[in-house]
């Protein structure tokens, strides 16, 4: 195959789904690995999409690669995230199997709970010892700890998931969009949040407006079928269904 028809095609798959990684693009094609990196590296120069980490998005997209310490990103948003966190807990029930994921908008969601007879798994440390402070039955997921975002990841906390069956799960995005669906930095960590996704009955991904329309590297849920949880509709998800959005007055009552 000509190098022109083959990079039409690595354009046209980007277009169409959003994000390609590398080892997809070469088993479809039959070319090398280094071929299609090269010809992302080309297309990328080009400006007809972004090159991330294993593979490349769609040209558009705000690219957010880089992972923030918790401490770094504790008070971005503040506000957004306590709105939205205090809907989240007003959905916790009794006698409730709940996934808490790690990170800084679903660590507000203990300031507002108020139900104790609740059950928690959560890969967050930090998360884990607040729980108990209040009182809750508290799992941590075992395995590696990350030390930049504290959460824990690795096979071993796959595995363990893989053995739970939560009623509820609440988590948290780097990036959203339509194409992309759900997006974070780390694949370590992306593989956790699907395996922990696919474990609940229903899940909720917790996010800030500002979140939309930004991209990650790696995807763990797609757009559609994921329900979120913002405080403001986001330009250009206005009218998407799956969106609940929870004004700072309904937030306050």
């Amino acid at each position: 195959m000509l190098t022109k028809q083959r990079q039409e095609i690595i354009v046209r798959l980007v277009e169409e789904r959003g994000s390609i990684q590398v080892t997809e693009v070469r088993d479809l094609l039959g070319a090398s690995e280094s071929t299609i990196r090269r010809d992302i590296t080309a297309l990328d120069k080009e400006g007809k999409l972004v090159k991330v980490f294993g593979g490349a998005v769609a040209a558009g997209h705000r690219m957010t690669t880089h992972e923030y310490t918790v401490a770094q990103k504790a008070d971005l948003n503040l506000e957004e995230k306590r709105v939205i966190a205090k809907y989240a807990a007003s959905l916790v029930e009794p006698e409730d199997f709940i996934y808490l994921d790690a990170g800084t908008t679903t660590a507000q969601i203990m300031d507002f709970l108020e139900e104790r007879n609740v059950t928690f798994v959560t890969n967050a440390v930090a998360h884990a010892q607040r729980l108990v402070t209040l009182g809750m039955k508290v799992i941590l997921v075992g395995g590696e700890l990350k030390g930049s975002t504290e959460a824990v990841v690795g096979s071993q906390a796959v595995q363990m998931l893989r053995n739970y069956h939560f009623t509820k799960g609440f988590f948290g995005s780097n990036g959203v969009t339509k194409k992309t669906g759900c997006t974070t930095p780390d694949p370590s960590e992306a593989i956790v949040k699907q395996t922990a996704m696919e474990q609940c009955r229903t899940s909720y991904v917790l996010c800030d407006s500002s979140k939309f329309g930004n991209v990650s590297s790696v995807t763990f849920a797609p757009f559609r079928g994921t329900v979120f949880v913002t405080e403001r509709a986001a330009e250009g998800y206005e009218d998407c269904e799956n969106i609940i959005v929870i004004g700072r007055e309904q937030a306050r009552s």
